[in-house]
């Protein structure tokens, strides 16, 4: 389906339909920022006024809040009419945010259940700080809110406060460690008009040089097993990755666009080849620190030819980019 820039006259009315969307979601305006892949910042901006969305973050938009692109931009989805001409882009449901064809929406299949809430602060991130910790040591399933409390240094009743069960405790976790890595990728965005540098700061971003790094890692490896048997956490799964290779698909796009990518590039099967490298890399270094090798070079002592560290990961990275992306004279 192709996005047609918003005219000028209606940019309030799209920031309206955007706001519309967000209230049906059921989440804060920076969690819906996450969910699109957009900083939070640019988000406000857009809502207020100040700033136009453009067709990329609309389109996202329209994606995560299940809605018709047409009636996203003002006019009708089946027909290109405009909204406001009494042509209704609701027709046949209630007024307001039109779920896509076929959805289970409109199937009339019951709401999938609101999404944990990310704490900003006091106890209960403290609490979803030490969960973090915990989980990267020892796994999703060796870890019981007993543990949690008591490296809190509280009770398990005020866990459970604020944390009804292990559950929303362990959700609640995961969407902090996204959180934290969508606010990185956007400072890194922000920060970088060059599609080609900018690609290469991901890349670094996604290098578990740190100790806090390794530990997000960790993580997600658990996170993978876990989304293979638990449809909640698959939604998680799906959705983060589904931000994380857009956010890197749009900077081949602009890539091609800027002439510093091949412009024979399809930037989504380019993501998509580019983050199972990133994942597979990730980790083999991981493995390599948990068998002994040295996590800073991966390599090993005496007969140990060593494993993966993070410098040979980002090389490999790198090349693949030179190699599969770079247009060569």
């Amino acid at each position: 389906m192709r996005y047609a820039p918003d005219p000028p006259a209606r940019a309030t009315d799209v920031a309206a339909r955007v706001r519309e969307v967000i209230a049906r979601a059921g989440c804060s305006q920076r969690e819906f920022a996450r969910r699109i892949v957009m900083d939070p910042s640019k988000l406000s901006r857009s809502l207020g006024g100040s700033r136009r969305f453009t067709a990329a973050e609309l389109a996202r938009v329209a994606d995560v809040g299940d809605v018709d692109a047409g009636w996203l931009l003002g006019t009708d989805a089946g027909t290109g009419t405009d909204a406001g001409t009494g042509t209704d882009a609701g027709a046949g449901t209630s007024a307001g945010a039109t779920p896509r064809t076929g959805s289970a929406r409109a199937a009339g299949a019951a709401p999938a259940p609101a999404p944990v809430a990310v704490p900003t602060g006091g106890r209960p991130l403290q609490i979803v700080r030490e969960t973090v910790r915990l989980v990267a040591e020892q796994g999703f399933h060796a870890v019981r809110v007993a543990d949690i409390a008591a490296a809190c240094g509280t009770s398990s009743a005020a866990v459970h406060y604020h944390f009804p069960g292990r559950a929303e405790l362990l959700e609640a976790a995961i969407r902090w460690c996204m959180d934290e890595d969508t606010a990185a990728r956007a400072a890194c965005v922000a920060a970088e008009e060059d599609a080609h540098k900018e690609l290469w700061q991901l890349i670094a971003l996604q290098t578990p040089y740190t100790e806090q790094r390794r530990r997000q890692w960790r993580v997600w490896l658990d996170l993978w097993a876990e989304a293979a048997r638990s449809t909640a956490t698959g939604r998680l799964h799906v959705d983060y990755y589904r931000q994380w290779r857009t956010t890197v698909a749009d900077v081949i796009r602009r890539g091609v666009a800027q002439g510093v990518f091949r412009p024979e590039t399809d930037p989504e099967s380019a993501a998509l080849r580019l983050t199972a490298l990133i994942d597979g890399l990730a980790s083999q270094v991981l493995a390599t620190e948990a068998y002994g090798a040295d996590p800073e070079t991966g390599t090993g002592s005496g007969t140990d030819p060593g494993g993966t560290g993070p410098e040979q990961m980002e090389a490999a990275l790198l090349a693949h980019v030179e190699t599969e992306l770079t247009p060569h004279d």
